[in-house]
C-alpha cells in the first residue's frame, strides 16, 4: 500500500520554517471534515453519541432478539489450550482487524483516517481527537468538533495536587508502566460514574457517566506519562502546565520537553495508529472483562495497562531495537550492507530465535500501521542511518521467512518501525515507549467502555473446564459419534440387502 502526502513537501517547509515560534495551532479547513460529523459537523460530541444510543439501542436488540440462537462458530480442544485463539465471543463496536487490509477504526482504514480526518494547518496527520471522534460515534468529525475534543481536554487536563505528590514520591527506578497504572487509578477518586452509580443510577445512563470519566482521563493522560518521564528522565525539571493553544499531541510532546514540531507530528501518528486494535488483544480485553464488573473507567483502563506492561504485548518494537542493536554491534556498522543482513537474520533463525516486529496473529499482509510510519520516514528522515537500515531489514527478511514455508505472515508489522522514529528525535529511553503506547491505547478502549455500557453488555463469565472434563467431554462425543456411526452403518446394509434382493 502507497500512502499519499500530497502536500508533505510543503508541509516540511512549513514546519521547519515556525520551528523556533508557536504553531500547528489551527486546524484545516473543510477539506478534513465530514458531512457526516452530525448536525451539519456542529453538534457536540455528546449530543451526537446520544443520538446513536437511541437508533443503535434499537438495531442491536433486534438483531441479538431475533438471532439469539445462531452459532458463530464452534470451540476445539486446541483452542481452549492455546489461549482461545481465534474464538468469536467478543464485542467491538470501535474497530476490526481484517487479515488483508490491517486494522479498520469503524469501517476506515489507515489510508482513509489520512484522506478524511482533520489535521493542523501545517500538519499531514489525522488528529488523534478526530480518531476519538471517529471512535465514539462511527462519523468524521468537522474540523469544529475535533477542535470542541481539543479544547475540553486541555481545560481537563490539570492534575490534582494529590496526583502529582503521588507520582512524584515513586522511585525513579519503577517501571514507568507501573507508575502509570498506579496514578491512573488513584484518579477514580473523582469518578463520576461511581458516585452517580451510589445515588441509583438507572442501567440506560451507565454511559453517559462512563463518557465523563472517559473525557476527564484521557485528558490528564499526558500530563501523567510527561510528568513520569520528566520524573525520571529529565530530573523533575520541565513544563507541567498545558498550554491551551496547542493540540493534545503537541501539549503531551511539549511536556515531555520535545519542541520539534516534526516529533509532534509523530506524536500525532503514533497516537492514532496504536488507538485500537479490535477487543481480542490483552489490554483491550482485560479492560473490557474488568469493566463488565462496572468497575468505572479509570480502575478498567488501569487493568488494561497492567495486561499491555507484559512483554508479549506492549514491549515488541522495545526487542525490534535491541535485535538491531545487537545486530549492529557483531556487524560493526550503524548501517551494514544487504548481504551482511542477509546472513545475521539467518543465523538469529538458525539459534532458534524469531526475527522481532515481523509476523502478525491475524494479518496475512504488510501492517498498513508500518507503511504509515515508512512514509513518515520517507518525508522527514530519508537519510537517517536507521531508518535505512529498517528498509534493508524489510528487503531482506520476508523472502527468508517465506523460504520456510511454514511462516503464515512473513511481513512486518507496527512494531518493527516505531521505536526506530522515536530513537531519531532523541527518545532513547525504550523504557518508555510502551507507556506512549498505553496512553494512545486508552482512545480505543475507553471508547469501547461506553457502548459496552450504551449496550448494557451483561459481565463477563465464560465456562471452564478441568482437563480431567474435557478429557470426559471428548470420549463422551467420540463414543457417541461411533454409535451413531454403527447405526448408519447397520442400516445402510440393510437397504443394500433389500436393494439386492428385488
Amino acid at each position: 500500500m502507497i500512502f499519499r502526502r500530497l502536500s508533505s513537501p510543503r508541509s516540511f517547509s512549513c514546519l521547519r520554517h515556525n520551528i523556533r515560534r508557536p504553531l500547528l495551532r489551527n486546524y484545516s479547513d473543510d477539506k478534513c471534515g465530514g458531512k457526516d460529523g452530525g448536525s451539519d459537523g456542529k453538534a457536540d460530541l455528546r449530543t451526537v453519541v446520544a443520538e446513536q444510543v437511541k437508533s443503535e439501542r434499537a438495531r442491536v436488540k433486534k438483531f441479538a432478539v431475533e438471532k439469539a440462537n445462531t452459532k458463530i462458530g464452534e470451540v476445539t480442544v486446541s483452542q481452549i489450550y492455546g489461549g482461545m485463539r481465534g474464538i468469536p465471543a467478543l464485542l467491538c463496536e470501535t474497530s476490526s482487524l481484517d487479515p488483508e487490509e490491517g486494522i479498520r477504526f469503524r469501517g476506515l482504514t489507515i489510508q482513509d483516517l489520512y484522506d478524511k480526518l482533520p489535521k493542523l494547518e501545517c500538519g499531514e496527520e489525522p488528529l488523534p481527537e478526530a480518531v476519538f471522534w471517529l471512535l465514539m460515534t462511527g462519523k468524521i468529525p468537522s474540523k469544529e468538533q475535533a477542535k470542541m475534543i481539543t479544547d475540553e481536554w486541555n481545560d481537563k487536563a490539570e492534575l490534582p495536587d494529590y496526583v502529582k505528590k503521588l507520582i512524584d514520591d515513586m522511585p525513579t527506578d519503577l517501571h514507568p508502566m507501573s507508575q502509570l497504572s498506579i496514578a491512573v487509578t488513584s484518579l477514580n477518586k473523582d469518578s463520576q460514574f461511581m458516585k452517580a452509580y451510589k445515588k441509583g443510577l438507572k442501567k440506560l445512563d451507565f454511559w453517559k457517566y462512563s463518557l465523563e470519566d472517559t473525557m476527564t482521563l484521557i485528558a490528564k493522560l499526558p500530563n501523567i506519562a510527561a510528568r513520569i518521564y520528566r520524573n525520571m528522565y529529565r530530573g523533575g525539571k520541565g513544563c507541567d502546565e498545558i498550554d491551551k493553544k496547542l493540540d493534545w499531541s503537541g501539549n503531551f510532546a511539549r511536556m515531555m520537553d520535545y519542541e520539534d514540531p516534526i516529533f509532534h507530528e509523530l506524536l500525532r501518528l503514533y497516537l492514532s495508529i496504536h488507538c485500537d486494535h479490535d477487543s481480542g488483544n490483552v489490554s483491550s480485553h482485560t479492560t473490557h472483562l474488568v469493566a463488565s464488573a462496572l468497575s468505572d473507567p479509570f480502575i478498567s483502563y488501569a487493568a488494561g495497562l497492567n495486561g499491555l506492561a507484559g512483554p508479549l504485548h506492549g514491549l515488541a518494537n522495545q526487542e525490534v531495537l535491541v535485535w538491531i542493536e545487537k545486530m549492529r554491534k557483531e556487524l560493526g556498522s550503524e548501517n551494514p550492507p544487504e548481504d551482511q543482513v542477509r546472513d545475521y537474520v539467518q543465523k538469529t533463525l538458525k539459534a532458534g530465535q524469531v526475527i522481532p516486529g515481523f509476523g502478525h496473529a491475524e494479518l496475512r499482509k504488510i501492517d498498513p500501521r508500518y507503511t504509515a510510519q515508512q512514509d513518515f520516514a520517507k518525508v522527514y528522515l530519508p537519510n537517517y542511518e536507521g531508518f535505512l537500515l529498517v528498509n534493508t531489514i524489510f528487503k531482506v527478511v520476508p523472502p527468508i521467512l517465506e523460504s520456510l514455508g511454514k511462516v503464515k505472515n512473513p511481513w512486518p508489522n507496527v512494531d518493527a518501525h516505531s521505536g526506530t522514529l522515536l530513537m531519531y528525535f532523541g527518545m532513547k529511553e525504550m523504557q518508555f515507549y510502551t507507556v506512549l503506547f498505553g496512553v494512545s491505547r486508552a482512545l480505543g478502549v475507553l471508547s469501547s467502555i461506553t457502548w459496552h455500557r450504551a449496550f448494557v453488555i451483561p459481565i463477563e463469565r465464560p465456562k471452564s473446564y478441568t482437563t480431567e472434563d474435557l478429557m470426559e467431554l471428548v470420549k463422551k462425543q467420540e463414543e457417541e459419534e461411533q454409535k451413531n456411526s454403527g447405526k448408519g452403518g447397520k442400516d445402510g446394509d440393510k437397504k443394500a440387502d433389500k436393494t439386492k434382493k428385488c
